[in-house]
């Protein structure tokens, strides 16, 4: 199973942007989906995720009302949409991936695909 990012890059800061993770295999429904983060000198973190089955949804406090994580069918993929941009939302955005439910979809290690990770730099 592949999952295959896009979007990011250097934004100023309140703008928005959209980040796309698309997977190979399966439908994207049988997925619980989330979005971590890594800035430098930090530890991979997590932003948010979407459990499987198309259910509920979980964002860390920083960016709830501004970040949106929602499954898109048609591309068999999980859109990250984030506006109002910080400085502090500056990190490698990486999006994970495993197949059904699971207890715990905060933790890095309990993830078996992971993306390739995209780069977000928000700064004037």
């Amino acid at each position: 199973v592949e999952l295959v990012q896009s979007g990011g890059g250097s934004l100023d800061p309140g703008s928005s942007v959209t980040l796309s993770c698309a997977v190979s295999e399966g439908s994207i429904a049988s997925y619980t989906v989330a979005w971590f983060r890594q800035a430098p000198g930090k530890e991979r973190e997590f932003v948010c995720s979407t459990r499987w089955g198309g259910g509920s949804t979980r964002y860390i406090d920083s960016v709830k009302e501004r970040f949106t994580i929602a499954r898109d069918n048609f591309k068999n993929a999980v859109d990250l949409e984030m506006v109002a941009l910080k400085s502090e939302d500056t990190a490698v955005y990486y999006c994970a991936a495993t197949w059904g439910p699971m207890q715990d979809d905060t933790a890095v290690d309990h993830y078996g695909y992971w993306g390739q990770g995209t780069q977000v730099t928000v700064s004037s």
